[in-house]
Formats: C-alpha cells, sequence, structure tokens
C-alpha cells in the first residue's frame, strides 16, 4: 500500500506531464490550423482549374451544399461541418464567398475528382451504371426459401464486407441462414458520388434498395460493427417490425438529450490532443477537411502503389484486408461519412433506442474492455436505453481483437443468439 507522499507525488507527475502534453498540442494544432489555412486556397485553386463543376468546401460560406438541396435529412447534418473551432476560421480569415457554378442534373450520381482514384476496381460502378451497394452473399446450401433466415452484416468507419465476408461468413455453420456483408455507400467496391452527403438516411436508403427491396426481404436479422451500429439502428428503427435481432459490436453512442450533440460525439472520438497515436491521427482526419483530403491524396488515390511498396517489404503476396479497405473510399465520403454519421447521428440515437425498446426487438452488446477507438461507456449507455438487452464486456479484447482471434467464437455465439431469438419468437 503506497503512503500519502507517494501518491502525492505520482499525482503531481501526472499533472505535469498532461500540462506538457496540452502544451505541446495546442502548438501542433496551431500549425494544423495554419496547414489546413493554406490547402484551402490551394485546392480551390486547383478545383476551379481541373473540375467543371467544383465540390466548395466547408470553408465558403454556402460550401458543401451540393447534393442536399431538396433539404430531405438536414436533421442529420452534423454541425460539426461547419463549427469547428479552428483559428482561422473563428476570425475571419476563411470567410470565403461560394461561387456560382453551372448545375449538374440533380438525381444523376457525380463521378469522382481529380484527386481521387481511378484504377478499375475504384471506378467499377461508374462504368456499370450501378447505383446499388456491393454485396457478399452467403447461400446456404440446404433449406428451403421458407425455412430460410436473413442477416444483414454492417462493417464500420474505413473498412468494407470483407470484414465480415473473411472473417465470419467462412465459419457460419447454420444451413437456414443467408448472409449479406455491404460494403456502405462511399466505402470498397460500392457507389462512391461527389455529389452526396452521406448522411444516415443516405446509408439506410441505399440498404433498402440494395438488400432488402432487391431481395425482397421480409424479415431479417441485423449484425454491425463500430460505426455500422449506428446504421444498424436507424435501420432497425425504420423497419422495428422486420427486425428480429441487433447484435452491436463496440457500438458508439452519444446521448441525443445532450446540447450539441454532434460536438459532443467529436470531442469524445477525435479530441485535440498528440497523445495517444490513434487518438491524434482521429483529431487530424475529423477536424482538418484540406489536411485529410491531402492524406486520402497520398494514400487512396496511389493505393495500388502503397500495396505493391507493402508487399515487396514484407515480402507478402496478398495483403490483409483491413490493410487494403484502409485505402476504398475517397475524401469526401469518408469525411462526410464520419461527420453526418457518426456526429451529426448521435442526435438521433436516443430516438432510435425508443423506437426498438417499444418494438422489443431482441438486442445484444459486445464491447472489448480494452477498447481505445469506442469508449466502454457508450455500450453501457445503449443498455440504459434498452434494459432488455444482453450486454457482454470482453476481458482483455479491443475494437477489433474482440472479433477477430475468436472468429469461431463469435460465430458460435451469434447463431446461438439468433436461434434463442427464433425460439422465443414461436
Amino acid at each position: 500500500m503506497r503512503n500519502g507522499p507517494e501518491i502525492s507525488s505520482v499525482s503531481f507527475s501526472t499533472r505535469v506531464l498532461n500540462s506538457l502534453l496540452g502544451a505541446i498540442s495546442l502548438v501542433v494544432f496551431g500549425f494544423l490550423d495554419l496547414l489546413d489555412f493554406i490547402l484551402c486556397y490551394v485546392y480551390r485553386f486547383l478545383d476551379e482549374f481541373l473540375e467543371e463543376n467544383p465540390t466548395q468546401c466547408y470553408c465558403c460560406k454556402n460550401g458543401g451544399q451540393e447534393g442536399s438541396s431538396d433539404g430531405e435529412g438536414e436533421e442529420e447534418m452534423s454541425e460539426t461541418l461547419r463549427d469547428r473551432k479552428i483559428f482561422f476560421r473563428e476570425n475571419g480569415f476563411l470567410g470565403l464567398k461560394s461561387r456560382n457554378y453551372r448545375e449538374k442534373k440533380r438525381g444523376k450520381l457525380k463521378n469522382h475528382r481529380w484527386s481521387d482514384c481511378s484504377c478499375e476496381s475504384c471506378v467499377s460502378w461508374q462504368e456499370k451504371g450501378e447505383e446499388r451497394l456491393h454485396l457478399v452473399t452467403n447461400v446456404p446450401i440446404n433449406g428451403t426459401n421458407e425455412s430460410v433466415e436473413n442477416a444483414i452484416f454492417i462493417h464500420g468507419f474505413l473498412t468494407s464486407s470483407s470484414f465480415w465476408s473473411e472473417s465470419i461468413f467462412p465459419q457460419i455453420s447454420n444451413p437456414n441462414f443467408r448472409t449479406f456483408a455491404i460494403d456502405l455507400l462511399g466505402f470498397g467496391q460500392s457507389p462512391k458520388p461527389a455529389n452526396c452527403q452521406y448522411r444516415l438516411n443516405d446509408h439506410v436508403k441505399w440498404i433498402e434498395k440494395s438488400v432488402i427491396e432487391s431481395h425482397k426481404l421480409d424479415s431479417f436479422h441485423i449484425v454491425a460493427h463500430s460505426m455500422g451500429c449506428m446504421i444498424a439502428l436507424a435501420l432497425a428503427a425504420k423497419y422495428p417490425n422486420r427486425v428480429k435481432s441487433i447484435t452491436l459490436v463496440a457500438p458508439p453512442y452519444f446521448s441525443s438529450s445532450e446540447v450539441r450533440a454532434s460536438h459532443n460525439a467529436l470531442m469524445k472520438l477525435a479530441e485535440r490532443r498528440i497523445w495517444p497515436p490513434l487518438l491524434f491521427g482521429s483529431a487530424v482526419m475529423s477536424w482538418y477537411e484540406h489536411i485529410g483530403r491531402t492524406v486520402c491524396f497520398i494514400f487512396c488515390k496511389n493505393h495500388l502503389i502503397w500495396e505493391r511498396i507493402i508487399k515487396l517489404i514484407f515480402n507478402k503476396r496478398d495483403l490483409h484486408f483491413l490493410v487494403r479497405d484502409m485505402t476504398k473510399h475517397t475524401h469526401h465520403s469518408a469525411w462526410h461519412t464520419m461527420h453526418n454519421v457518426i456526429c451529426g447521428g448521435a442526435k438521433l440515437q436516443d430516438r432510435n433506442l425508443e423506437i426498438i425498446e417499444k418494438a422489443r426487438v431482441s438486442m445484444k452488446i459486445i464491447h472489448g474492455d480494452k477498447d481505445r477507438v469506442v469508449p466502454i461507456e457508450c455500450s453501457y449507455g445503449v443498455k440504459s436505453n434498452v434494459q432488455s438487452a444482453e450486454l457482454r464486456i470482453m476481458n482483455g479484447k479491443d475494437h477489433n481483437t474482440v472479433i477477430f482471434g475468436r472468429e469461431k467464437e463469435f460465430t458460435r455465439e451469434l447463431e446461438e443468439f439468433w436461434v434463442s431469438v427464433l425460439a422465443g419468437n414461436k
């Protein structure tokens, strides 16, 4: 047992370290504010020169409005897109006026931008003229149409359908389950339109069109990880009588009742601090529109080159799907999904959970106690809104190892949960 002086010494050292990190963070983010300010003008010039109808940034007074003029889903637009506290914006240096460009016809998906990748895998949706999400379907070998149960798997941020199809699908042994893993709008091999705001409602509509309506699903289970949980809750709230169960793995949750719920979500997941490194990376990509676009230009546009380099360095023929998926998006799709789904969606979470609770939809929540991406308190928040939900805390597991490394165990738990729900509904 420590005595008083020892505890006081540790406490003092912690305060000094936190103060030092705070001071360094202030300097670093001050520099990043300046860099983003400069890049704003660089991209403004390049976009006007290289694009017929540029998508304006949120530094402009009316920027970022393309694709949302119908007014639908405005509640889901996050205030964090415009109201992020950046020095040069707050002091009027970035009060840019938007320019009038020739409008393109509404209803058509706008192609990729000059700073996006144009390789075959990234633009195949344009060439095929497809307006559906990319799906990976696991069809049961046995079972009739009457006996088959459907399950929709939704991945998280900066991943794809591979998150589920290459880890969980091979482990599914129940012949009566037909599973669908989707690439969310803007990710993987799905369309990545530049005139979409990637709101919660946009993601839900594309899942409806690509899975529920296309495959005529009268009922289904939902399994989701991380950011995908927010989309899963919105989908379930829209179809409470069709959803048989929801399994949420590491769900972000931020109370809708809090003032400035969107800003609260941003500060919880991407606080402007240099330590730990994961938090610093999240802050840079979430707070700085133009620095984030530069990172995507370097890595996402040139992902094939980086993949070859990594293969050469590590002498590997194939890369892990998590590495490949990190660059399978555009800056526009990732930026707007981050703000309009994770931050903007926070305003709707309590309402969605209330609908699900009233409909008595069976829910299971799984969270690793070592998760440094989504705080474990988020799962407790979901549980407090849906009292009937089953909450399981996995000791020693983080954001990904709550699934990876225990795929067989996770799949058995999932199938047992599905079977118990079906038995309880009979």
